[in-house]
């Protein structure tokens, strides 16, 4: 089934190499071969990353599953890393952050702090690429409500991140951006960091407060 997959491929049957690796799959999976299962899955997502990118997000998502419920959530970090990828060049941030909290996830389960922390940092900086601070704010505080992640270098790489947003210093998000924390990331995540800040800084700041007319005290209309 594979090799029909990768032949498929060559042909540029990409209908018929999504059906092939999913059978492959189920077959590995039938003779309780979890991992093979998981990796034909990853092939066929590999395979139809460029040409039917939602299918292979699909394909990875369902083979982090497959191992996930096999107890193997260490092994399916690069499929995370994979299907992230394929998100963030869609440019469909929401959807990248998502499934970088689920990755986050997986490592907690797996006791994998490290990657757990970086995932959490990650997705921040995906919300904050995509001007999205409010979301970044509730991911942020979401996350510090896990004792690993809110005593950990990524924790605080995110508040001064964060603090700088809400001050409006350009300066100091990139210099924050230049860090060692950022600089640990996978290289998708530190590429759209280095670009921070984007859109319009001016409308974070606080707006200046309107002059009121002074009360008179004679009028009470």
């Amino acid at each position: 089934m594979e090799t029909c997959g990768n032949i498929a491929k060559e042909l540029g049957n990409w209908g018929e190499v999504l059906d092939y690796y999913r059978r492959a799959s189920e077959l590995f999976n039938e003779c309780g071969r979890v991992q093979p299962a998981a990796d034909a899955l990853a092939k066929g997502a590999r395979a139809l990353e460029e040409s039917s990118p939602d299918e292979a997000i699909q394909l990875y998502t369902d083979a982090c599953s497959l191992l996930e419920e096999d107890g193997r959530e260490q092994m399916a970090f690069d499929l995370y890393r994979a299907g992230t990828s394929v998100y963030l060049k869609l440019e469909r941030y929401e959807d990248a952050a998502t499934f970088l909290l689920r990755w986050g996830l997986a490592a907690d389960h797996c006791n994998a702090v490290n990657s757990q922390c970086k995932a959490y940092l990650s997705a921040i900086v995906v919300y904050l690429y995509a001007h999205d601070l409010k979301q970044a704010e509730k991911c942020y505080n979401d996350c510090s409500q896990i004792d690993a992640f809110l005593k950990s270098d990524q924790n605080r790489c995110a508040s001064k991140l964060l603090s700088a947003y809400a001050e409006g210093d350009i300066e100091e998000i990139k210099r924050v951006a230049q860090s060692s924390s950022i600089s640990n990331l996978d290289h998708m995540i530190i590429r759209i960091a280095r670009k921070l800040p984007t859109g319009d800084m001016s409308a974070l700041k606080g707006k200046e407060p309107v002059d009121e007319e002074p009360l008179d005290e004679n009028d009470l209309t």
